[in-house]
């Protein structure tokens, strides 16, 4: 039955307009991006085998062309709707971290890292540059790896930092395997960084490790900076 068939009450348009987006189910919210549904199938019951089909909303931002060719119903207009739908996400998160300090806005953090690193298929380190109220001066990938392993060098992290006139910086890199508890090197290379930044009094106040649905590993809050 398609869903204009359904009680009014019942469709997931309406319930939004009502109770609030956090009323709806992950299919429910892929209904009302879908609009239309399939033959013999409404926009919910696509949603419903999307839903299946990825395992969870992230998997499905970040699905390859190829697999949502296999949907019947799913096309390039549709994955091309997605990816904007997950930049836009990306965007306003990184207009909430820019606009304030960075501690006035921790989960925010969290969830920009999050959406930026969680899903690269290989290792990504970033710096969050602050200025002397700690508010964003620029982020920027400073070095990329392999699927376990990122070279990073702290002399061209001391001379990035200069360059921008940084007084304070957080770091952040992704773990592909999934698990973010630092290993050995990660530890050594923020002990090192540290050390190097502070010869130009540049602060470092964090260093993330981001893993698959885990929220952001923070060192600084296991005492470890």
């Amino acid at each position: 039955m398609p869903i204009s068939d359904w009680p009014e009450q019942e469709r997931p348009r309406e319930r939004l307009l009502r109770h609030g987006a956090a009323a709806l189910s992950d299919a429910e919210l892929l209904a009302i991006f879908l609009r239309v549904g399939v033959k013999g199938k409404s926009a919910v019951d696509l949603g419903r085998q999307l839903c299946a089909r990825f395992g969870s909303l992230r998997r499905l931002l970040e699905a390859e062309e190829i697999e949502f060719a296999a949907v019947p119903g799913i096309g390039r207009a549709k994955l091309a709707q997605l990816r904007a739908v997950l930049e836009m996400a990306k965007r306003t998160l990184h207009e909430e971290v820019s606009a304030q300090q960075f501690f006035a806005a921790p989960a925010a953090v969290r969830d920009w890292l999050r959406l930026k690193l969680a899903h690269l298929p290989h290792e990504s380190f970033v710096a969050l540059w602050l200025d002397a109220q700690h508010r964003l001066v620029a982020d920027e990938e400073l070095f990329r790896g392999t699927l376990t392993q990122t070279a990073v060098y702290p002399r061209e992290v001391v001379k990035r930092a200069l360059a921008l006139n940084a007084a304070a910086v957080i770091f952040a890199h992704n773990h592909p395997s999934g698990v973010n508890e630092p290993s050995r090197a990660d530890e050594a290379l923020t002990a090192a960084l540290k050390q190097a930044l502070a010869l130009v009094d540049v602060k470092l106040l964090d260093h993330f490790i981001v893993a698959g649905n885990a929220a952001p590993l923070s060192f600084a809050e296991r005492g470890m900076i």
